[in-house]
């Protein structure tokens, strides 16, 4: 239970203000707040058991700075892509499809955000040292706690804001991050 409790606290405190709690902040602001959520909880259970497994297993060996890169440039894809207007919502397009675009939209960006971040290693040593069971558990339960927050938060101030005003501020979001992941991994 001690490596649960401890994995669940650090992932929750290492993950508020970082950079995949705004880009959920950023989600939350533009989509509706179950598809949201339900996206950055399948992103985030399989951050962390990517992590717990192939981290425990490899701990430093893996190539952060590749991921970086990737990271980076898919970060600046998903800004551009998140210029464009939603029309499908805007056109009414049945729930259950919308719905499950933005699921996999917000599940995806979320993954390769999390890529190489301090929370993944975080949760790598942690699942090397305890049981990698009670590892996963706990750092999933404090990540997705973590994006909910920011999640809530960008729900709240998008109800306040113009559809465009929300799409700029988004993809200036995943530009910055795209460009930043880029410089510190070159």
């Amino acid at each position: 239970m001690g490596s649960l409790l401890a994995a669940l606290g650090i992932v929750f405190l290492a993950e508020l203000g970082d950079k995949t709690q705004l880009v959920a902040l950023g989600f939350g602001a533009r989509h509706r707040l179950g598809p949201v959520l339900a996206g950055v909880a399948l992103a985030y259970a399989a951050t962390n058991l990517l992590s717990v497994v192939v981290g425990g297993l490899l701990g430093a060996a893996l190539p952060t700075r590749a991921l970086g890169l990737g990271g980076g440039v898919l970060f600046i894809g998903f800004a551009l892509w998140s210029l464009r207007a939603d029309d499908d919502d805007e056109e009414g397009m049945a729930a259950a499809t919308g719905h499950g675009r933005v699921v996999l939209s917000v599940a995806a960006a979320m993954f390769v955000a999390e890529l190489g971040d301090k929370t993944m290693l975080a949760t790598a040593t942690l699942a090397a040292q305890g049981n990698p069971v009670l590892v996963w558990v706990g750092a999933t339960i404090g990540i997705i706690a973590s994006g909910s927050v920011g999640v809530l938060v960008g729900r709240a101030t998008g109800a306040r804001l113009p559809e465009q005003t929300i799409r700029i501020g988004s993809a200036a979001l995943f530009a910055v991050f795209g460009v930043a992941l880029i410089a510190l991994n070159l």
